[in-house]
């Protein structure tokens, strides 16, 4: 018995071992359905510490927070648990189905990587307010607001949407940047130009504000029912009022990006009555009317005149076809052109269309160019008008008879066309001067080219003995080849942190990335071991001086800091040259 309790309990510490010997690394995320006004956090767990971790490439989202790195040890039962957890908080860019790809890292010199994980981002969403976050404030404080001029309008009257951002005083906004642009689905739209828009003060729900005016769109609804006009969204960094003072009393301002959006719109169209539609109603709605002129009523065969179809006014000008016009056989009619003079504001389309006929009469006659009707749908009485035009006759004077006409009007193919003259210059002139050119050969030998190719490789040959000692100097030069070689360093580990000046966390994020791979490759350490009192010890050993190793640690330190503290612009550039500086001189001094 004893044999065989001995042998079990052998058996449960193997298994135990075992299960414990099993590295996993894997994602998880808070949520794989979110918002474009919402964050996402992404966690990478291990249960064994590894080293050289890679994130993926965040491309369709911006990295607000993390990287933070988090340790836990437990024991339970007898058995050492730990878990180490790399976390970031993530805002996307904009909607659609994204993948994050995977994460790797080395555990006992193997190479492991995460499984990619599908993130769906969705329109904006309301969210729940914490009163306790500096969120809160900001979302108490700043609004997007989408003014709809009508929200039953008929279907093609024109609708106008104003967003405006309402900002309270007690806030500033340092920037903000569109990540999301409502798509007018089922509307034709044009957009107003906003440039050289000033902030205004006004009032929002009973309270004073200043408000912009960011975009101005006008909207023509092509279906009836309700229809939904998305939000515009915006990611606004800002600075809010904390519970905190500095020396002199004054309220210090926390750093916040906020994520703001105007809300969906639902637009109720209604269709146009049947009542008193016209058979010819081609969708005009508006008020409008009809000009129809011809250039020339008197004339000769085969002399063009132009007959102009012109709808004026206020309305969808650009969503319905104009009327055709009918005429005799006997007049040679061409395609008409197309011309719009229309102007959009936030009253609609407003200006003219036009259909410009070239007609040629090919005989002598009268010719009546018939009246046209055009009808529409007239907003402010809300019934069918119908609009008629006056008889045109043309009077041809001069020309062959069209004798055809006269036996068989029915039959105009009898009817014999005149050739139309569109050019009164007939004949070309013969030209009688020439500008002939010489075939004569010329030979490239003895010519000034082929004796500058000819003496180029002699005049050559000083030039080279010229760069052949300024190389041979810069090579003897080994201090300056060193400063060189460290200068080069220096950009090469800092070009990321470089790109990020002006984004604070982005850029501390980097800088302090740069100098601890700079230390890895210089030290030959891995990154858990990069403690403050052991990069001392080792850029001691390296016979680096003092002052350049707690330069050094005080810029690692401004790294950790700098992300819980505001940092303006000039103070990212002060650090980024202290940083390169401070590299060029470890690299001269450690031996």
């Amino acid at each position: 018995m004893k044999l065989i309790k001995h042998i079990s309990i052998l058996l449960l510490i193997l298994t135990a071992s075992i299960t414990s010997a099993q590295v996993k690394f894997e994602a998880k995320v808070s949520k794989q359905k979110l918002g474009i006004n919402e964050r996402l956090r992404i966690d990478f767990e291990m249960n064994k510490d590894g080293d050289n971790f890679n994130p993926p490439n965040f491309s369709n989202f911006t990295v607000v927070g993390g990287p933070n790195q988090s340790v836990s040890n437990s024991w339970i039962n007898g058995v050492r648990t730990y878990k180490k957890t790399y976390s970031y908080f993530l805002a996307p860019k904009k909607r659609g189905n994204f993948t994050i790809k995977q994460a790797t890292i080395v555990i006992d010199g193997e190479t492991y990587k995460t499984l990619p994980i599908n993130i769906q981002v969705t329109a904006a969403v309301d969210k729940p307010k914490d009163p306790n976050d500096a969120n809160y404030i900001a979302s108490e404080n700043i609004h997007l607001v989408a003014e709809v001029s009508k929200t039953n309008p008929y279907l093609n009257e024109a609708i106008t949407v104003v967003y405006k951002l309402y900002v309270s005083p007690t806030i500033a906004v340092d920037s903000w940047n569109e990540i999301d642009s409502p798509r007018y689905n089922d509307f034709w739209s044009q957009n107003i130009n906003t440039q050289g828009q000033k902030v205004q003060n006004g009032t929002f729900k009973g309270k004073d504000y200043r408000f912009l005016v960011l975009r101005k769109a006008v909207l023509y609804p092509q279906k009836t029912g309700k229809l939904n006009i998305e939000p515009l969204s915006l990611d606004i960094a800002l600075r809010v009022p904390s519970n905190r003072r500095d020396i002199f009393g004054s309220l210090l301002m926390t750093r916040v990006n906020k994520t703001v959006s105007a809300g969906n719109k639902t637009i109720n169209v209604k269709p146009l009555p049947d009542a008193g539609k016209p058979v010819d109603f081609a969708g005009a709605v508006g008020d409008f009317k009809l000009d129809v002129i011809a250039s020339k009523k008197v004339l000769d065969a085969s002399e063009s005149f132009q007959v102009k179809v012109a709808v004026k006014g206020n309305g969808n000008l650009k969503l319905f076809k104009l009327p055709k016009i009918s005429l005799p056989s006997s007049l040679e009619v061409y395609e008409p052109e197309h011309e719009e003079q229309v102007k959009t504001n936030l009253s609609g389309m407003r200006g003219s269309i036009s259909d410009s006929y070239t007609v040629v009469p090919q005989f002598k006659g009268k010719y009546p160019i018939p009246s046209i009707s055009f009808s529409y749908f007239d907003l402010k009485t809300e019934s069918y008008k119908r609009l008629t035009s006056d008889e045109i006759v043309i009077d041809v004077l001069n020309g062959p008879t069209n004798s055809a006409s006269d036996t068989s009007s029915d039959n105009p193919s009898n009817s014999v066309k005149q050739r139309v003259v569109l050019n009164n210059d007939q004949f070309a002139f013969i030209k009688t001067k020439t500008n002939f050119i010489s075939t004569k050969t010329n030979y490239f030998f003895k010519t000034n080219l082929f004796w500058s190719l000819l003496l180029l490789p002699f005049l050559a040959i000083p030039l080279a003995i010229v760069v052949r000692k300024k190389k041979a100097t810069r090579d003897a030069d080994v201090y300056g080849n060193r400063i060189r070689k460290a200068d080069k360093l220096a950009k090469k580990y800092l070009s990321s942190a470089k790109k990020s000046l002006g984004k604070k966390e982005a850029f501390y994020i980097a800088l302090e990335k740069a100098l601890h791979n700079y230390l890895k490759a210089r030290l030959h350490i891995e990154t858990n071991d990069l403690s403050k009192d052991k990069i001392s010890s080792l850029l001691k050993e390296k016979q680096v001086d003092d002052g350049v190793i707690n330069d050094f640690i005080a810029i690692v330190q401004n790294c950790e800091l700098a992300r819980y503290t505001p940092i303006d612009i000039v103070t990212m550039q002060e650090d980024y040259e202290k940083a390169a500086k401070t590299i060029s001189l470890i690299d001269k001094q450690a031996r």
